[in-house]
């Protein structure tokens, strides 16, 4: 019956991206081009620009592009009544009635493309510019970290260009919330939102009092010695370690806090889709789902169940699954940041791993840091109910961008599409026909 049911879920979601892949009628593929609202900022502020662009992504195998519009700061790039406006970036300015979407929306369009919209949802400032609203009104709405064995604002820790909010903070919730709806309430011709950065900024956030009484209702027990029966620091002569450790309550608080972010992603679903059903609801997050539970992620389908893999015992509860949120998602990009192609890599690899750069990464060797093994888990975990898009970051390979091509191939042959991130990373490192290669290889094979 098992065998049956999963047969089932596979036919379901390739059924969905079919229905979900066309604009008029027209089957289109599902290779996204990402367009960063900080580094384009100056790129996209010519209407002609963004149509030159368009143009050359549709000519080389893209379809579909994605438009950030909310910051990693809290501003959007539209005229909202919500959001602070970003009207100025590096020296450059706009105007508030400059529509850099609807230019995307109407351009993509006339050329049959699908446009989505992408927002950093529990983001609220950028630390290496002291911006954001963070910075301002919604001070206390920011992340409190436990950081080597101190309790800090995120917004002290200059290490972190990431302003995180806290997401179980329900002030910070209804503001997003407001804000998608009044997105997709704004821009009804838009086939689609990204969610991006809907997650913690870590296992060291967020050790708010807010957070401590949420945890403490939600699984019924006192924290008697807190955040320390959550993580510590400290080792039992009282000295500062290199790095955390799990308390008594970890595995519970690991799973409130996925819980946390799924019915956000819950809630999220049922609100838009109210307002535009035919939306496309996607989620972009980090593909390295054996440590991502360290921001409080499960991206997997409610069926998987990790705590029934040996590696994952020590952080995942029995009702971690139910933390799942797949079956929300009419896409999902996975964020394939690997310096290794293909698991024999791994396998000939002599300790050196590469870049690892982003939040819940650890240093392991293991097939998941790879574009090949990182696909095939997401595809395991997330059991065929949603498309699965393998998702490049440019410069991953910067200093040597010999594997571009063929991470790009891989993403093609082991998911079902390719994202690139960023376009800005194409132009300044010239790797246009080098991407071009890759997508007509595997269109050839």
């Amino acid at each position: 019956m098992r065998h049956l049911y999963r047969i089932i879920l596979t036919i379901c979601a390739v059924l969905t991206l079919v229905c979900c892949s066309s604009v008029k009628g027209k089957v289109l593929n599902d290779n996204y081009m990402w367009f960063d609202c900080e580094a384009n900022y100056a790129t996209l502020s010519q209407p002609d620009s963004i149509l030159f662009y368009l143009k050359k992504c549709q000519a080389i195998g893209f379809d579909n592009v994605v438009v950030d519009v909310k910051s990693i700061m809290g501003e959007v790039l539209y005229d909202s009544e919500i959001a602070p406006y970003m009207g100025d970036w590096e020296g450059v300015t706009r105007s508030r009635d400059y529509d850099m979407m609807q230019y995307f929306i109407d351009y993509g369009h006339q050329l049959g493309m699908r446009v989505f919209a992408s927002l950093n949802v529990f983001a609220g400032g950028h630390n290496y510019f002291d911006r954001g609203i963070i910075y301002g009104e919604h001070s206390s709405w920011q992340s409190i970290c436990y950081e080597k064995g101190q309790l800090v604002p995120i917004s002290s820790i200059k290490t972190n260009y990431n302003g995180m909010l806290n997401p179980s903070n329900p002030e910070v919730q209804q503001y997003q919330m407001d804000i998608l709806k009044e997105f997709v309430r704004k821009y009804p011709e838009c086939d689609g939102l990204i969610f991006d950065r809907v997650r913690y900024d870590g296992m060291t956030a967020d050790f708010s009092d807010l957070s401590r009484s949420q945890f403490e209702e939600y699984a019924s027990v006192k924290v008697d010695n807190f955040p320390e029966d959550i993580i510590s620091w400290w080792d039992e002569d009282g000295k500062l370690r290199e790095g955390w450790v799990p308390g008594k309550h970890f595995k519970k608080w690991v799973e409130w806090r996925s819980g946390v972010i799924h019915d956000f992603v819950v809630n999220a679903h049922k609100e838009l889709k109210a307002i535009n059903p035919d939306l496309v609801i996607g989620d972009y997050t980090g593909a390295w789902y054996p440590t991502y539970y360290q921001v409080g992620v499960n991206w997997a389908s409610q069926n998987y169940d990790p705590s029934k893999v040996a590696e994952y015992g020590f952080w995942a509860s029995e009702d971690y699954h139910k933390t799942g949120y797949a079956e929300q998602l009419d896409v999902y990009m996975a964020g394939l940041y690997y310096t290794f192609i293909t698991k024999d890599d791994v396998d000939r690899a002599t300790g050196v791993v590469g870049q690892r750069t982003e939040a819940g990464m650890d240093n392991s060797l293991t097939y998941c840091y790879s574009v090949e093994g990182g696909a095939e888990i997401a595809k395991e975990i997330t059991m065929g109910v949603v498309p699965v898009i393998g998702s490049i970051y440019v410069e991953q390979y910067l200093g040597d961008f010999t594997p571009f091509g063929p991470a790009v191939e891989q993403a093609l042959k082991s998911t079902d599409g390719v994202m690139i991130f960023d376009i800005v990373h194409l132009n300044k490192h010239k790797l246009w026909d080098e991407l071009e290669a890759a997508m007509k290889s595997k269109s050839t094979k």
